[in-house]
């Protein structure tokens, strides 16, 4: 995640909800108690992932579990979908070739 990067969300409610650790292609974040993977990841960066096919900036299309587009892995290899997966404290997300720590 390079530092010029801007979110593609701005949290406007939940802002007093509990944080969450986990990381991020290596970089520690912070999410909020009630997050998916999703949103905690786009609250931090423009993008989910990158296609694999093309290499385009992908965000989700469905936000609710119906499509592929917000597939993303943990550092172990299990795939998750973003979009209906909460966000729980201490899970290691990896949305980039070459980004496990």
């Amino acid at each position: 995640m390079s530092s010029n990067q801007k979110p593609l969300l701005h949290r406007i409610v939940r802002k007093d909800h509990p944080a969450i650790a986990f990381t991020l292609d290596g970089v520690p974040c912070e999410g909020r108690t009630g997050d998916t993977l999703l949103s905690a990841i786009l609250n931090r960066t423009d993008s989910l992932r990158r296609t694999e096919f093309t290499g385009e900036p992908r965000a989700g299309f469905c936000q609710m579990g119906a499509c592929q587009d917000c597939w993303v892995m943990t550092e172990t290899g299990e795939r998750l979908r973003a979009c209906t997966t909460p966000l729980v404290p201490g899970m290691r997300i990896v949305t980039k070739l070459g980004s496990v720590a």
